[in-house]
């Protein structure tokens, strides 16, 4: 392929694989994928309980920290972010869930028509192959297996029943729009393996002549001719190099990357580029802003009986087993990650849909994907599913190879605080219930002492993080709202050929995991811009050296 395409898409994680399977799909136009990280041949990857191994891996793994975070008691939050073919979706704990109707009923009421539940169904139904059959809100033959969990916990069979005494009925399938319940989360794996995007999307697409996968490609920035993006400089094996898009340009690199790429080509707030020396291509004070995140509190019990992922991987005898059990039948733990266990409940009685969501695992560590304990454990991960708190990302500098400033702003609103302890509360009153009260021998996190709201209040602040949501800084939204940065087709505003497709569009968080809604988001998108295809292209390779001029002036018009 030459050095002009047809489309250019930035970032190849849950989105990026989509659009380039997709928009390649007819053979008729050209599309180039850039990803910064490797590719995913990184074997923990496609083991669903690799899951802890990827946590912390440098070369897949961006490895981000927040500001400090003054509402946490000042810490530094990790955040780790996909960073290889397949990106988030190639490291995350796999959990398929796609929000509640309330959730896409409210981006429509916000001004976002075509956003409804009823609109966006067909295309959740489209992208999944669900082993519980098809149904009016479910699909079978799609790219992306979701597949539910074959072999009973006796762990999560109490939790699942303790929560019905608490008036929380058990489900099987979580995705109709209503959610409420507890059961057993389904997974995105595949025969025993991770079902990453790019396995699901990508791997299928690879071998058309008409699809450029470019893997160690750090995008700098988004070349603009006048108003009209025209293509990407990009970093490879230390070399700077330009690709000129005809038709679009599609920013898919998340809800962190995405606003710092925009803000380092000239979109955003017009004092921060100004305060980097950066020239503003169009002034849209929401990029970077509207930050939202699930702030996951994790309380941690020591079980009465062997019965935990603790005890089979704590000895050699444990691990050989369960590794041969997953090599010869593709079965047990390694085969199902870490969360096996949903409840969607409602902590606040007063609300009108669930507002909380719990992550049950049947093994515990000091944090998500660490180490585990030298006891049997398990744990109870809470998170309010629809935070009122606000954070925002913004550059440090002009430079594309440092981190964004990140800040979360978690518990910031009293509704947040409240919400934390009741949850806490809540998980207390579920662990008590029997016959989940029979199998718990103490409270090893928080601990019996922690007591009181305010004590609750600051376990929270102590140990709460992220459950890897973050989301919205590149909000969708109509034309009279100041924080809107793209239209209900994705398209950044005020601005020609680029688009934004990831969880950074998302006006408001969706009540639970976001991989599967940012899929959805990713088949819409597709579906837009080949309804478009029809409009004329950007004149040809003869602006090449255009674009690339046009677009260094830009970057330094300001300095």
């Amino acid at each position: 392929m030459s050095d002009t395409v047809d489309y250019i898409v930035v970032g190849a994680g849950s989105a990026g694989c989509v659009l380039a399977n997709r928009l390649s799909e007819d053979g008729a136009h050209a599309v180039c994928l850039l990803e910064a990280g490797p590719r995913d041949r990184y074997p923990w990857i496609h083991i669903p309980i690799g899951y802890g191994k990827t946590m912390f891996h440098k070369e897949v793994n961006w490895g981000y920290y927040t500001d400090p975070d003054p509402n946490m008691l000042g810490r530094r939050i990790y955040w780790p972010r996909g960073r290889t073919l397949g990106g988030s979706s190639a490291i995350n704990g796999l959990i398929y869930i796609r929000g509640q109707r309330a959730d896409y009923d409210a981006w429509a009421a916000a001004g976002n028509p075509g956003w409804r539940w009823e609109d966006c169904l067909p295309y959740f139904r489209r992208l999944e192959d669900n082993d519980l059959g098809e149904s009016p809100t479910r699909g079978v033959g799609g790219p992306l297996s979701a597949t539910s969990i074959k072999t009973p916990h006796p762990l999560v069979e109490a939790m699942i029943e303790a929560a019905a005494g608490l008036g929380v009925p058990r489900v099987r399938d979580f995705n109709t729009g209503e959610q409420e319940g507890a059961g057993y989360y389904q997974l995105t794996t595949r025969n025993g393996r991770r079902c990453s995007t790019a396995v699901a999307y990508l791997r299928p697409a690879e071998g058309r002549p008409n699809l450029r996968v470019q893997t160690g490609a750090h995008a700098m920035a988004v070349l603009f001719e006048g108003r009209r993006a025209c293509g990407v400089r990009y970093r490879v094996d230390g070399e700077v190099r330009t690709l000129r898009a005809r038709r679009e340009v599609l920013l898919c690199a998340g809800a962190l990357q995405s606003p710092q790429l925009l803000q380092l080509s000239g979109v955003g707030p017009a004092a921060l580029l100004r305060q980097h020396g950066i020239g503003v291509v169009r002034d849209l004070p929401g990029v970077g802003e509207n930050l939202q995140d699930h702030l996951q509190i994790r309380l941690i019990y020591e079980t009465r009986r062997p019965i935990t992922t603790n005890d089979q991987l704590r000895t050699l005898a444990g691990r050989a087993r369960i590794g041969l059990q997953w090599l010869l039948f593709r079965d047990g733990p390694l085969a199902v990650g870490i969360n096996q266990g949903g409840l969607f409940c409602r902590v606040d009685p007063a609300s009108a849909t669930p507002d909380t969501q719990f992550h049950f695992a049947t093994l515990s560590a000091d944090m998500a994907g660490g180490k585990v304990h030298p006891f049997s454990g398990c744990t109870y991960s809470v998170c309010q599913l629809r935070p009122s708190s606000r954070g925002h990302v913004r550059l440090r500098s002009a430079d594309p190879f440092e981190a964004p400033s990140m800040q979360p702003n978690y518990l910031s609103t009293e509704l947040d605080r409240r919400m934390a302890v009741d949850a806490v509360k809540y998980a207390r009153r579920l662990a008590a219930a029997e016959p989940l009260a029979g199998l718990m021998k103490r409270e090893f996190r928080p601990g019996p002492e922690v007591r009181d709201d305010d004590e609750i209040l600051h376990f929270c602040r102590e140990y709460g993080a992220t459950i890897f949501h973050p989301s919205g800084t590149a909000k969708m939204g109509p034309a009279d709202d100041p924080l809107a940065v793209v239209d209900e087709r994705l398209r950044v505003r005020g601005v020609a050929g680029l688009r934004v497709v990831d969880c950074s569009v998302m006006p408001t968080l969706v009540s639970g995991n976001t991989n599967a809604p940012v899929i959805m988001l990713a088949e819409r998108a597709a579906e837009f811009i080949l309804q478009e295809q029809s409009l004329p292209a950007t004149p040809g390779a003869a602006s090449l050296e255009a674009c690339t001029r046009t677009g260094e002036a830009g970057a330094t018009a300001a300095r």
